[in-house]
């Protein structure tokens, strides 16, 4: 199957969802076999997973072709080693602030000569130990997927030099730490929000870089689209068992209004 890297770089444009605290592989299956979305993100900035919940998220999303990659926060190198040897693709590092922070950020999700990530190959992306070392390493520097969120003021400032580090394959706008650090909380059409998108979408281009971000409704979408964005995530885990419950109550509108 295609990896979302591979999809980006062919130009694709890319739809993924996320998964948090709802996470099971039942989940995952449904999301699968009813299709329409290429990967999803794990999100351990905000849930906490262990190696074998992620093991078996991974193994029922590669069932339906699904690629994934996992949300981490940026203060720990060994989490974004244990999210790549249980199957992930790709991790991303949230509440990011400068280039050098993001440029650690990618050392400890690469091998030498990039990076200093740990040689083990008894986890998943080496086969258990099937890959021989050299090849596994230079396999994973190649294949796996970095993606940095620009959701802080200072990230938007250095969000060029943010995709110009080498192994960064993408920013990805965070809209609600977004306009919390613009001081606009949740107002994504608020011109500050949307400048600081522009600068985003800028620096991407400036560097062939493709950049993501997470979309609310379908009109926050198509902004977003129109001025180059590349990969959506439109939906969660938790937003779809919310519109589930209210599309039962809305198809069963007289049944819900009637009084015990």
């Amino acid at each position: 199957m295609p990896t979302l890297k591979q999809r980006l770089n062919s130009g694709e444009f890319v739809r993924i969802c996320g998964v948090g605290r709802m996470c099971h592989h039942n989940l995952i299956h449904v999301l699968g076999m009813n299709g329409g979305f290429h990967g999803l993100w794990f999100d351990l900035e905000h849930v906490g997973f262990s190696s074998q919940e992620l093991e078996i998220a991974t193994m029922a999303a590669r069932e339906h072709g699904l690629d994934t990659f996992c949300r981490v926060a940026p203060t720990d190198y060994a989490t974004v080693t244990r999210c790549l040897e249980a199957g992930s693709s790709g991790v991303m590092a949230a509440q990011i602030f400068t280039a050098a922070q993001a440029e650690e950020f990618v050392r400890w999700s690469k091998f030498a000569p990039r990076g200093w990530r740990g040689l083990n190959t008894g986890g998943w992306d080496a086969k258990f130990t099937l890959i021989p070392a050299a090849e596994y390493t230079r396999k994973a520097n190649e294949e796996t997927f970095v993606a940095i969120q620009i959701e802080t003021l200072s990230s938007v400032d250095q969000c060029e030099a943010i995709a110009a580090i080498d192994g960064v394959d993408a920013l990805f706008v965070g809209p609600s730490d977004l306009s919390q650090s613009l001081g606009v909380t949740g107002q994504f059409f608020h011109e500050k929000c949307l400048a600081a998108i522009d600068q985003v979408a800028l620096a991407c281009r400036n560097t062939g870089k493709p950049w993501a971000a997470v979309t609310f409704n379908p009109e926050h979408a198509a902004m977003l689209m129109e001025k180059g964005c590349r990969m959506l995530s439109p939906t969660n885990d938790v937003r779809i068992a919310v519109a589930g419950v209210n599309s039962v109550k809305k198809d069963f509108a007289e049944l819900f209004s009637k009084t015990i």
